[in-house]
């Protein structure tokens, strides 16, 4: 990855953004929809997204790929889901900011990374979630496309070397959903990249 550090951090904060985006349309009625993630509904899916920004806090702070995954699915939400969200993703802005953050070694729970792959990971994990929260409540499902661009050219070496990528069927998909059907060459760049992850873009059933 090419970027400088301050550029890696902005584009992370733009996904941010765009998850923000989405997560404030959500409904009161909204909470317990199913999402494109089918072990989770909308709101453990914005736990997910939470409790990862503030696990990778952790990790630079020195954690262990243990503790990651023991709070994987603890609550981060409380009764402000909104608020949780928007300190979650400061903090973490903030961590991989620090003077040497980027190139510190961190013990990621599938293998050690530097915290520039990390930021890596952790914004395309928040871009793909983007769409997910959007699918379920009825949002817009255009993703950044400069976001999109940026994880389709970077996203085998995001994940070199890990043993269980998004992007490749031959990986266990413990933490990312397996690729879909191979993309049409007539789909945009945004398809083509979601169905890389697991994701099913097109038209959306009704719901009952």
């Amino acid at each position: 990855m090419a970027d400088s550090s301050q550029t890696l951090i902005e584009r992370f904060l733009l996904s941010g953004a765009e998850f923000e985006q989405r997560l404030r349309a959500v409904r009161s009625a909204q909470w317990t929809w199913p999402t494109p993630c089918t072990e989770w509904n909308v709101r453990q899916l914005v736990n997910h997204v939470v409790r990862g920004n503030l696990n990778y806090v952790g990790l630079l702070d020195g954690g262990t790929g243990a503790e990651f995954l023991r709070s994987r699915d603890a609550d981060a939400l409380g009764t402000d889901a909104v608020g949780a969200y928007v300190r979650s993703l400061q903090l973490c802005a903030e961590a991989f900011a620090a003077p040497g953050a980027l190139n510190r070694v961190l013990d990621y729970p599938l293998g050690k990374l530097t915290g520039e792959r990390a930021l890596g990971v952790k914004l395309t994990d928040i871009t793909m979630h983007t769409w997910d929260l959007a699918r379920a409540v009825g949002a817009d499902e255009h993703l950044h496309s400069g976001l999109v661009a940026w994880i389709s050219d970077h996203l085998d070496e995001i994940y070199a070397g890990l043993p269980e990528t998004p992007a490749d069927v031959n990986t266990s998909h413990r933490f990312f959903a397996a690729p879909g059907a191979a993309p049409a060459a007539h789909e945009s760049v945004q398809d083509r990249l979601l169905r890389r992850m697991g994701r099913t873009p097109g038209a959306i059933a009704e719901r009952g």
